[in-house]
């Protein structure tokens, strides 16, 4: 029976019990079964996460694969939150430190506690010697406080980790944005020069009828008007070119020189086909900023529990075994061993409501994390809808676009026709042309506008965020608390 009940108080002293509250992540908040807007969606099981790889441009995915100095912060964040970790588990294991020196010493006469007991040799007289020796401590958690702090660390990682991905997911929509846009700013360019030459040879043409006395000032001004308008927006697009390859070199963290070898002559990269979203509540997986909440749930619940178990005793074991001698040659001798052992305990029996205050602050911390979620859930789920209408009506207005601009192509082929026929002179021609080359410009902006509605729809269903180590690394943990549960039952069997 006595080695039962040591048995039973080890591996109470061992294990103890924990304080903190039961948490599971919370599942699904009420989403859909599909998208309202699912005709722009294919609610197949998302299989590859490089979404920007439907753009089909191994240039851009080149530029993808490079290394940024924001992912390199994010990963030091990392390495930081990991180190804290470390940090508060091994408050968990005894400290034990090492030390050793000399001392010298001499009684004084005149001490009030010198007398019989100290007898007359040991006054007046110098007294030196040598010691080494080691402190042990060891704080035991017996209610959990120190294994919920430890609780709580560890899933700060996971949010490190969790933001990293995040930042990551940023960037890359950030440089398929550029890229998009680069490309894009090139083909207006190129529209905008061939209309910079054929409205150039509207106005030789007019100025040479004003000049022969057939053409009018007002056809002179309009046509020096239309030439200096679309040379003003050469400029801009001059602009926008260089603006988002520069972008894209902060991105990367290289210089625009060497960024701009990556480029060679292309056209702008677009998407049209329906994008594959999943069902509604993928995204409780795959969004960072609801992975970040439930993490954030889970560690304000182990912070709680500390804050609980900080209401009980705390135990502590000390130890200090050690050699003390005269001399070097007897300091490792075996009657030069000492040692003292001790067991403590603290318990803060009134502290004016501030324990109490603590549990409760966390608690309503832990309700405020709940609220967050279900509102990220929410937003996530909104944002999706939004942005898979908008890419749904930039489709539309893409197709419209498309049936427009081959009109104007089939008016610059019949004018064509009709100035060889001598129906029309040339300047109906070039009008038209100027027309065709005006609703080219406006489908490239269609372009441009379904590009950046694909990447707000990725970006809103998560991007390339993944989550499958960060549910690997949980999954083990809680194993491994399970197999510690079980081995402190067996013990006090």
């Amino acid at each position: 029976m006595k080695m039962r009940n040591i048995s039973l108080v080890i591996a109470l002293l061992l294990g103890g019990c924990s304080m903190t509250p039961d948490y599971n992540a919370p599942e699904s908040v009420g989403l859909d079964q599909v998208y309202l807007h699912a005709e722009n969606a294919d609610k197949a099981v998302i299989e590859n996460d490089l979404w920007w790889q439907s753009f089909n441009d191994p240039q851009l995915d080149s530029l993808i694969a490079e290394q940024n100095i924001s992912i390199q912060i994010a990963a030091q964040r990392i390495q930081s939150a990991q180190s804290y970790e470390t940090m508060v588990s091994s408050l968990k294991i005894p400290t034990v430190s090492l030390g050793a020196g000399a001392f010298d010493y001499r009684l004084s006469e005149n001490d009030s506690l010198a007398g019989p007991a100290i007898g007359a040799e040991m006054i007046g007289k110098d007294h030196n010697g040598l010691m080494a020796g080691a402190n042990v401590s060891w704080e035991v958690d017996l209610f959990g406080r120190l294994d919920a702090l430890s609780d709580a660390a560890s899933i700060r990682v996971q949010q490190a980790e969790i933001l990293s991905q995040g930042v990551n997911t940023l960037i890359t929509a950030d440089v398929v944005h550029n890229y998009l846009q680069y490309r894009g700013a090139q083909a207006r360019l190129a529209i905008a020069k061939r209309n910079i030459n054929e409205q150039q040879q509207t106005l030789e043409m007019v100025q040479s009828l004003v000049n022969s006395g057939f053409g009018s000032e007002l056809d002179l001004a309009s046509a020096r008007a239309a030439l200096a308008s679309v040379t003003a927006s050469q400029t801009l697009f001059e602009t926008a070119e260089k603006v988002h390859l520069y972008r894209m070199a902060t991105l990367l963290g290289q210089h625009p020189r060497d960024i701009i070898s990556h480029f060679e002559a292309a056209p702008l990269p677009t998407v049209t086909g329906r994008i594959p979203t999943g069902m509604p509540s993928d995204i409780l997986k795959r969004r960072t900023d609801i992975a970040l909440a439930e993490r954030e749930m889970a560690a304000i619940n182990a912070e709680l529990g500390a804050s609980i178990a900080n209401q009980y005793p705390q135990f502590y074991l000390t130890a200090s075994p050690g050699v003390v001698a005269e001399s070097a040659d007897d300091l490792f001798s075996s009657d030069s061993v000492g040692w003292a052992a001790g067991f403590g305990a603290k318990w803060t029996i009134f502290d004016g409501g501030r324990s109490s205050a603590m549990v409760d602050m966390q608690q309503s911390r832990f309700k405020q994390a709940s609220l967050r979620y279900e509102h990220a859930v929410n937003a996530a789920f909104n944002e999706v809808e939004t942005t898979l209408m908008s890419y749904g009506n930039s489709l539309r207005f893409y197709q419209q676009l498309n049936i427009a601009a081959a009109q104007t192509e089939t008016a610059v082929e019949k004018a064509n026709n009709l100035y060889k026929a001598g129906l029309i002179d040339y300047i109906q021609v070039l009008d038209a042309q100027r027309q065709a080359n005006t609703m080219q410009d406006a489908v490239v902006v269609a372009q441009l506008n379904i590009a950046s509605n694909v990447i707000m729809v990725n970006k809103a269903l998560g991007g390339d965020w993944n989550v499958a180590k960060l549910e690997s690394v949980t999954s083990d943990k809680d194993k491994d608390k399970d197999k510690e549960s079980s081995q402190v039952n067996s013990s006090a069997d």
